[in-house]
């Protein structure tokens, strides 16, 4: 069993290390994963310069897919898999249901236990999923952002020839897009305060939202009071808000923009993670529509690093020295 490898560890708020750690024996209900590729998330950032994981140290990392180098039952040895990262207590009532994401007493790779950014890490059979013959790594790893996007457009009830409006062009809020046309959108518009984040979209295919456009049901991506605002504008009578974005701070809604869900009569809901259960899965259904080239997430990908430029991955993302969408750091050679 190997003893040590490298990792993107958190030692505290700003204290991101790439260092030597040692590698977990797997336990009975686990295999080693060789990852290959680590998305970095938004809350990523967050988590390395604000907020922090829930204890020191952590490898950090919760996007990513690799190799199974050894299995006790010697039954996914050599096999390419993606790891739903959330790992449910299964005795609360929404794991009862299959709910995982709403479960009461969970762990998370990445935050509240060690996660991808590292070159070994031992995880557990149930969180497994077959990476498809054809599926990069990369994609493997951008399984987690399309899942989440899945769960959030189906909550949309998208009808055929419905425009739809998406604040914040983000990589999940771009993937929405793609399942918003895969789900029957006649056009899908973005709004974000990034006019780079726009160009990008309209290259992509989607449209820059103007005023006056009609809008069938929208979707929050920011977190933002005025995006919520502006969701809450540009949605017609009688359609569907659905809320996404992760709030940094307080949500305020004026008295007016209150008024346009009483007055529209909206159907409005939140969206949170994905579903990983055995009759409605939306990572079973995304490793497919990526598979099928239904949803194509290469595009998305605009920066590539070596584990060991984890800082450098970081920095660029926090300054926002360059224009990027999704960020990806690999362990090896990606396939």
């Amino acid at each position: 069993m190997l003893q040590k490898n490298n990792s993107a560890v958190l030692h505290g708020v700003c204290d991101l290390r790439y260092e030597t750690t040692l590698v977990e024996t797997p336990s009975d209900d686990e295999v080693l994963i060789r990852v290959k590729s680590c998305g970095i998330c938004g809350s990523d950032i967050d988590r390395v310069f604000k907020k922090g994981t829930y204890h020191f140290p952590t490898v950090i990392g919760h996007e990513f897919s690799g190799e199974v180098v050894f299995d006790c039952e010697n039954k996914l040895f050599g096999k390419r898999v993606a790891v739903f990262p959330l790992i449910p207590c299964f005795k609360c009532e929404s794991c009862k249901n299959e709910n995982y994401a709403t479960c009461e007493n969970y762990d998370y790779y990445g935050s509240r236990r060690d996660g991808g950014m590292t070159e070994y890490i031992a995880v557990k059979r149930w969180n497994l999923l077959l990476l498809p013959d054809g599926l990069s790594f990369d994609e493997g790893a951008m399984c987690e952002p399309v899942s989440v996007a899945r769960h959030a457009a189906l909550k949309l009830n998208i009808k055929n020839g419905d425009n739809v409006f998406i604040t914040g062009a983000g990589p999940i809020g771009l993937i929405v897009g793609q399942w918003a046309k895969l789900f029957g959108a006649s056009e899908v518009y973005y709004k974000d305060i990034d006019e780079r984040k726009i160009n990008f979209a309209e290259k992509l295919g989607f449209c820059e939202y103007k005023k006056g456009v009609r809008i069938d049901c929208a979707l929050e991506g920011t977190g933002f009071s005025d995006a919520l605002k502006s969701c809450l504008e540009a949605v017609s009578p009688r359609k569907r808000v659905v809320f996404m974005g992760n709030p940094a701070g307080e949500i305020n809604l004026s008295q007016q923009t209150y008024w346009h869900i009483l007055r529209k009569e909206l159907n409005v809901c939140g969206t949170w993670n994905s579903l990983f259960g055995t009759n409605e899965n939306d990572w079973k259904e995304s490793l497919l529509a990526m598979a099928e080239g239904k949803i194509d997430v290469k595009p998305l990908i605009t920066h590539k690093f070596a584990l060991s430029q984890c800082n450098t991955a970081f920095e660029m993302m926090k300054n926002k020295t360059e224009f990027f969408n999704k960020v990806m750091l690999n362990m090896g050679d990606e396939k």
